[in-house]
């Protein structure tokens, strides 16, 4: 990918983009079907706009995400493309260079991820020291 659309998908981010990392219990069953109250994250980044073709665009480009619809009264349809968990690890390590207003919310999913040691990821491991070295971002 060209640093260029890497540079403009991290620009739309800034300016269009949400980022979600919420940590909270969830009532999950265990193997027997016992319910029990555990703490889960819920880590997820979206852009939302009205113009649907340039977030089909970044899915294409990206090979990550959904686009929906996000329906609004009386305004004019947006759209929303969005990721979640691993992949938005993957997507924060590739517009790290380049962001700058969200860049505490993508230290924050980069830290988490980073705990481990590393992520795998469309059968490559992705460790994001390893990602900056062959970047040369440092």
């Amino acid at each position: 990918m060209e640093k260029t659309d890497i540079a403009y998908i991290a620009g739309l981010f800034d300016g269009e983009g949400t980022v979600g990392f919420y940590r909270r219990y969830e009532t999950k069953k265990d193997r027997k079907g016992i319910p029990r109250k555990s703490l889960c994250y819920r880590i997820s980044v979206e852009i939302a706009m009205t113009e649907r073709s340039i977030l089909l665009w970044l899915q294409q480009t990206l090979h990550m995400g959904t686009v929906a619809k996000k329906p609004r009264k009386e305004h004019k349809m947006q759209w929303r493309w969005r990721c979640s968990f691993r992949n938005a690890y993957v997507f924060c390590c590739l517009i790290h260079p380049y962001c700058h207003i969200k860049m505490d919310k993508v230290n924050k999913i980069i830290n988490h991820y980073s705990q481990r040691d590393s992520i795998k990821f469309n059968n490559r491991v992705i460790n994001f020291e390893d990602y900056k070295k062959a970047m040369n971002l440092e």
